[in-house]
């Protein structure tokens, strides 16, 4: 009896699971038909609402966004459909669109393309060297003997005119006491032959012109310095015999000065014969000495790969030393202008550079351009913009990956630019 109970239990028991386990299917069954339902009802708005929306480009998987496919269907990367990339509403390309709040709160700045003069402008550094145009090469013009030097030495400082040597010249003598005699004849064509005589012989007119009022025989000569400047050289000593023709000294003037500077070879197009140059020496505080480059030198420097520039400065007080090194800014003035942009607002992938174009409030387009030189924070965009466009100087990286991850594609216009 008490066994026969206990089967009746156990087949209660399993008709309650029975029941219960069938409820649940029917419940589940219900909620699940449900979503699928709502989605086939939702399919064609959704469909119809793309449709509207404007006009598609092209498909693409989320997860490869740079390939892109010319008709729907199952990604060839991914166990997934293919996605449309389409136009806006008004049949403009696709872009980034974010709400103007948030792209407030993204810190979000625009810039607008400008036309700004092609100005160049470099900062180098030289070394101030003698002007090598301005030189005095003293010599004798005739024989004679050493009878006076005067207390110089190479790197003294000299003033135009300055003593330098007296000089005992034989030949003189002889050629002086013959136009004397001359003179007192009265023959006009041999007093003209005895003066060219001493002219070739190296005797100065004003020496020639003295003998003549004085009677007096000057076989003494003192030679003086022609230019204010420094003795490099000073090849003379007193009681030495001299040759005609034999060098003295070697003066170098110090009216002007050359400061030697050294440009890269990627910026040496920018500098031209007579550009400005801005020279400020160390000790001179804040006070600036304007030059010009006087000769670009030919010969380019194999080891720093830079040009060779000569800038003359002027030194009339003499302030200016050989030696002394310097800040340069050279200035390149033209009237050329061209397009360009902030330079934080460039994008360089290694492969192409890209501005994110503000196309209309809250959307944003990534265009392909050609960027050139840098001028100042400024680069100059060769193609690719339009003046009066704007671009995207803060934020540009994210509204980028945002762009990439949407399968947005590149607009490349190299029509627009200079």
């Amino acid at each position: 009896m008490r066994q026969l109970r206990k089967i009746a239990m156990i087949f209660a028991v399993g008709g309650a699971l029975a029941a219960l386990g069938a409820a649940g299917g029917w419940w589940w069954a219900k909620h699940q038909a449900a979503p699928v339902a709502m989605a086939m009802t939702q399919a064609p708005a959704t469909a119809a609402a793309m449709q509207d929306e404007g006009k598609v480009l092209y498909w693409y998987d989320p997860m490869y966004p740079q390939q892109h496919f010319d008709k729907p269907g199952k990604s060839p990367f991914m166990d997934m459909q293919l996605v449309a990339r389409q136009t806006d509403a008004s049949g403009g390309a696709a872009g980034v669109k974010i709400d103007p709040a948030i792209t407030h709160n993204l810190g979000v700045r625009l810039a607008t393309v400008t036309r700004i003069p092609l100005t160049t402008q470099i900062e180098v550094s030289g070394m101030v060297g003698f002007n090598e145009r301005d030189v005095a090469v003293v010599q004798t013009r005739s024989a004679g003997f050493v009878e006076r030097v005067w207390p110089l030495a190479p790197n003294d400082v000299v003033k135009q005119g300055q003593p330098l040597v007296e000089l005992l010249v034989p030949e003189w003598a002889a050629a002086q006491h013959e136009l004397l005699a001359i003179r007192a004849s009265d023959d006009a064509a041999l007093l003209t032959a005895a003066r060219e005589r001493l002219h070739l012989l190296g005797m100065p007119q004003h020496m020639i012109d003295a003998v003549e009022e004085s009677g007096v025989v000057q076989a003494r000569y003192t030679i003086t310095s022609p230019i204010s400047g420094v003795v490099q050289t000073l090849e003379v000593r007193n009681g030495m015999s001299l040759a005609m023709g034999q060098t003295l000294a070697r003066i170098n003037g110090l009216g002007t000065v050359w400061l030697e500077v050294a440009v890269p070879q990627d910026q040496a197009d920018a500098v031209r014969i007579g550009s400005v140059a801005q020279v400020h020496l160390e000790g001179f505080d804040a006070q600036t000495i304007n030059g010009r480059v006087s000769a670009i030198l030919p010969m380019l420097n194999d080891a720093t790969r830079s040009l060779r520039l000569r800038v003359e400065l002027p030194n009339r007080a003499g302030r200016v030393h050989p030696g002394m090194s310097a800040q340069v800014s050279l200035k390149s003035e033209t009237r050329a202008t061209a397009l360009a942009v902030p330079t934080e607002a460039i994008i360089r992938t290694g492969k192409r550079t890209l501005l994110m174009l503000a196309d209309e409030p809250g959307r944003f387009i990534p265009v392909e351009v050609t960027a050139g030189r840098e001028i100042g924070d400024m680069t100059v965009i060769m193609s690719g913009l339009n003046e009066g466009q704007q671009v995207v100087t803060s934020g540009q990286f994210l509204i980028d990956s945002e762009a990439k991850l949407s399968g947005i594609a590149v607009r490349n216009e190299m029509g627009g630019g200079q």
